[in-house]
């Protein structure tokens, strides 16, 4: 076991959750699913990736997915925004996900096989819409592993008195009413079942909503380098990310509770591991 709250760098941190959860894949008759919560740019994707790495060497067939994968297409956020608000033409925000896809994915990877493979959705963010069918890399092996990383997961819905007020510009501007933020919060029900999915859950825990805009501009450069056509400007993407702002700083105050390992955050993302001893993986 790693010193407590020792800076550590993602491969080192990939080996201590997988080396913390690893009683977990090894005696599971299913794939176990490893849920990593975080804010937006707080390195979910990285982890995810570094610790499938870490299960594949230790000769584990191991998957990353994430909610971002399983966005609804354009068309069907298109058609949220004129049925029921606006600002569902965004993605992200609960309501704006695909869980049944989700679901069958997450069920059909334990049977995976050469002869019956299963496809990974994936999401094209540089076009803002699902990538095609055909691009979906597939899978032939049961994994022992499933890591879903996701910026919400582990959220629910919040008491209604609390939606009333807005809390940024776009809430008070662009839902005035609270349309918008009531049905996202009622959304957020249809997600719990999926969250009951979850063997253990990781949060990557950032020291304030006020760094996520600097994380999420770092993040956004590489699309802007390649000139994608949804990549999107400064002003763009603080409107952006008043969408989730709510759900987050909920998140921020109260998933800690929920966890089975919180790893603190700086403002550079640097890493440190739990002062305590973190509770048990598996359920």
């Amino acid at each position: 076991m790693l010193p407590a709250m020792e800076v550590i760098d993602a491969s080192t941190l990939a080996a201590a959750v997988l080396g913390h959860f690893a009683a977990g894949p090894a005696r599971a008759a299913r794939p176990f699913v490893l849920g990593l919560s975080g804010v937006q740019g707080s390195g979910k994707s990285t982890l995810a990736a570094a610790i499938v790495d870490q299960a594949r060497a230790q000769g584990w067939p191991a998957v990353a997915l994430s909610l971002d994968d399983v966005y609804l297409t354009r068309m069907q956020r298109e058609t949220l925004a004129t049925d029921v608000h606006p600002l569902l033409r965004t993605r992200g925000v609960p309501g704006t996900h695909d869980l049944n896809l989700l679901d069958t994915t997450l069920d059909a990877l334990a049977q995976a096989s050469a002869t019956h493979p299963v496809a990974l959705p994936r999401f094209d963010k540089g076009q803002d819409d699902r990538a095609p069918v055909e691009t979906w890399p597939s899978v032939r092996v049961p994994p022992r592993l499933v890591v879903l990383e996701g910026w919400c997961l582990g959220a629910k819905p919040a008491d209604a008195e609390t939606l009333i007020e807005p809390i940024n510009a776009l809430e008070r501007d662009e839902d005035p009413d609270g349309t918008w933020r009531r049905w996202v919060n009622t959304r957020l029900a249809d997600y719990l079942p999926l969250w009951k999915r979850l063997d253990a859950l990781v949060v990557l825990r950032a020291p304030s909503w006020d760094v996520v805009a600097r994380w999420r501009e770092q993040a956004e450069q590489p699309l802007r380098e390649r000139r994608e056509p949804r990549a999107m400007d400064a002003s763009t993407l603080a409107r952006f990310l008043q969408h989730y702002e709510r759900i987050s700083r909920r998140l921020l105050a109260t998933l800690d509770s929920e966890a089975d390992w919180v790893i603190a955050l700086d403002e550079h993302r640097h890493a440190t591991l739990p002062s305590t001893t973190p509770r048990s993986g598996a359920k």
